[in-house]
Parts: structure tokens; sequence; C-alpha cells
């Protein structure tokens, strides 16, 4: 330790230095035992984020609970349930932090059985990539199809395929071919920008942390350093200026300022923005993060801005680049899954949530549903659970927004209950109605 350097100091120095790096959100998926959540505990094992208590526990667990024998069985680090240890097994939708010195991670890690697709979309439903898995003994399955739909339809781009249990083949570099070229084959038809495929042993940790010398064949990146690498925030930065308000800060008569995380672009001193769905307009007076006042912040940043001039603000409003506003409509076609027991059909009406705003909204029409096992449309004047399917939603009043293949922030949405107060569908804006222009045209 340096003179002048002092234990408080290094733990600032620590704190300042997690604050400033940015966080990548990823799913795991693919079929049942394919080793997701065994790739989970790996992760977090190797980050170290795992204290000596929680090791030793872990292996006690391994010797009541796992499926490794004599080895430490790193899945129930994540399988926490007591269904999901008793039948070997995730259940439910289980995220886990943890950081290295270039990133700070949440993975989402899903279940494989089809029962629970609607908690698999629900994870996929705010990542940024997915990592699907392939156990390299049984190559591409049904599973994995259905779940590479979910993916896609979603709106994530990019893909990491996880050529999982490599050690099981005897680390053989003809079987991993075959199966990238069956995956990439079938991914043709999807939408995913990029397919990165990596052969990995999440139990022995061959290609996870480091590379493997098992696989000399093998020149691509190992998982960690794509995912420490992989550029996820280009489009965000590079956008026109969206923030939602969270919340309107009044600590006294002398200040009233609006809070919340700038979604996209950059806000700066001076600029004139826009509140929407009002259309009022007003300039940037000061951007406030913490007890700093800044003259600018980008996308990601949690600030609160004050304007120059009182305009009447919500909760759930958004502030927008004058010079660039969004589309506002109370009409729209969208893509949702399912989750609710009971059926869903047009008329029935609920409480739409997009971002910190919420409003009454009902389904006016059933277009079509899509099976996700193959992806191809199909008639419905229902929807059941677990389906996927296209349908057109009006809202009580004008809403903000950006399409989700743009900004899956400003576009995705959950659809609640209005009686039993559960969630009903998620969903994601593919674009407004022609019938809601007028709306637009008057804002703007």
């Amino acid at each position: 330790m340096s003179l002048g350097t002092t234990p408080k100091n290094l733990i600032n120095d620590f704190l300042e230095k997690q604050a400033n790096l940015d966080t990548l959100r990823f799913i795991t998926c693919g079929s049942v035992d394919d080793g997701k959540s065994t790739l989970i505990g790996r992760l977090l094992y190797e980050a170290g984020t795992i204290l000596d208590d929680q090791l030793n526990a872990l292996k006690a667990d391994s010797k009541r609970h796992g499926t490794q024998g004599s080895e430490i069985d790193f899945a129930l680090l994540v399988d926490g349930l007591a269904a999901e240890r008793e039948q070997g097994i995730t259940i439910d939708v289980a995220y886990r932090f943890f950081s290295t010195d270039r990133r700070k991670f949440i993975i989402a890690d899903t279940p494989g059985h089809e029962q629970y697709t609607r908690n698999m979309a629900t994870g996929a439903s705010t990542v940024d990539m997915a990592v699907i898995l392939v156990d390299a003994r049984h190559g591409v399955l049904e599973q994995t199809r259905r779940h590479s739909i979910i993916c896609s339809s979603l709106g994530i781009k990019k893909v990491v395929l996880a050529v999982n249990k490599i050690d099981l083949v005897e680390y053989d570099e003809a079987v991993y071919q075959n199966i990238v070229e069956a995956f990439n084959e079938f991914a043709k038809a999807l939408n995913f920008e990029t397919v990165t495929p990596i052969p990995l042993s999440a139990l022995k940790g061959d290609n996870v942390i480091a590379r493997s010398s098992k696989t000399p064949w093998y020149q691509g990146p190992t998982l960690l350093g794509y995912l420490e690498t992989i550029d996820i925030h280009s489009v965000e930065k590079s956008y026109p200026m969206r923030f939602p308000v969270q919340w309107v800060n009044r600590p006294s008569s002398e200040f009233r300022g609006f809070s919340g995380t700038i979604a996209t672009g950059t806000v700066s001193k001076g600029q004139a923005v826009k509140v929407l769905p009002s259309g009022e307009t007003a300039t940037v007076k000061k951007i406030i993060l913490l007890d700093q006042v800044l003259s600018d912040a980008e996308a990601g940043r949690a600030i609160t801005m004050q304007l120059d001039r009182e305009v009447d603000i919500s909760r759930g409003d958004l502030i927008v680049a004058e010079n660039a506003p969004c589309e506002v409509a109370d009409h729209f076609e969208a893509k949702i899954f399912w989750m609710d027991k009971e059926p869903g059909y047009a008329g029935r009406e609920f409480t739409m949530i997009l971002g910190p705003s919420s409003f009454n909204a009902k389904i006016t029409k059933i277009k079509q549903a899509i099976d996700v096992n193959t992806g191809n449309a199909v008639p419905s004047e229902k929807l059941s659970l677990n389906d996927c399917a296209i349908i057109t939603l009006k809202t009580n009043r004008p809403v903000p927004f950006e399409p989700f293949n743009k900004i899956p922030q400003l576009g995705s949405f959950v659809l609640v209950d209005k009686i039993s107060n559960q969630t009903a569908a998620a969903g994601m804006i593919n674009f407004a109605l022609r019938r809601s222009n007028n709306i637009h045209k008057q804002i703007l």
C-alpha cells in the first residue's frame, strides 16, 4: 500500500470504478439438461463472487443434491427452489449478478421445459443478448429451436451458440462443426445479427474463462472474453435523446426536477426538449447527478433534469429532443406472449404498463398466433397459456413510444389483469396503427 493510501480510499476507488462500468444483461436458454445452471454457477465461481462459507455450503449441497458425483455441482448455485433441486431442473427464472474489471453482468437463467415457456419469455424480454446452449451429445433439439425463435421474436440480435459438454464427446471438432452448421442453417430464417459459436464444458471450465488446451482447433473467444467485449450500447448512445420520467423531484418549493435514467442519446444543458404526450416545450436548465452538476449526460445515466420553465410533467411522461421527437399513439400493433391461464380474446381489458407509466388498454383484435416451434403464423380467435400472437391494442390515452425493434426499453410492456392483478401477457409494440396518426400530428 503506497503512502497516503488508506483502506477507505481503496474502497472508494473500487466503488467509483464499479459505478462507471456498464452492465450487460444476458439470458441462458436451451433444452432441458443442456447445462444452463451449471454454466452460470461456473461463471459465478470463476469470477470470485462465491464466499468461503458459500463454497463450503455448496460442497455439502453437492453431496446431498448434486448430480456430479464427488465434484462440485455448480448448478446448485442457481437452482434455488426446492422443487428444482428435487427434479434437477430449472423452473423459475433465476437472476444472478457478478462483475469483472471490465463489466458488470446480470444473468437470467431460464427453464428448458416446454410448460415453462412463459418464464423463459419473461427472462428474455429485458436482456441484451442470449447464450443458447446445446448439449454436444444431442445437438440442436426442438426446445433449442423453440427458444431460438422466442429470442428472435423478442428482438435479441446477438447470440452465443454454446456447444456445451464438449468433454463428453472427447473434444471432437467434427461434432462441434456439425452442430454449428445445423444451427446456422436453422437460424437463417431468424433475425439474429450475429451468432458466435463456442465449444465449452461448463463443468470442467473449458473455454468458459480461459482457453482450453483440449480444443487447439478452436481459435475464437472464450465465453467470458466475448461477454466482456461485446458492444451493446452503440444504438442507445447514437439515437435521439429519450428520458422517461420516473419521479417528480420536489424537495422544497425552490426546486422542481425530473428524475430518471436516460434511455437513449445525450442530454445537454441548454438543449431544447419536448414533453410527451402533452407536446409542451422547454430548455434544459440543469443536469444533476447526486451532488454534481453536469454539462451533459448520455444513455444509462440516472440524473435529475431541471427545466427553464414550469411545465406540467408527471411520472411516465417522456422528455425527448425537440428536433427529433418519438411517436405518440393510442392504437398499436403488438406481439405478445400470453402468460395467463385464463384465455385472451378481443375485448378483454387490462392495465398496461410501459416503463414507469400505466394506463387502461384492451385487445381489439387477434390478428394471428405464432407457432413458437416453427415460427409460422396460424389463425386464432383466442390465446392460451404460452401462446405467442400478433394483436392490436387500444389505450385510453395517447402513449409516447418507440417500436420495440428500435429501442426495446421504450416499446416493451406488460398487460395486467384488473381483477387478479396478475401479469397476463408481455408484449412488444411493432408500430402505431393508421387511426392513431391524428394524435401524432397534433403533438408535432
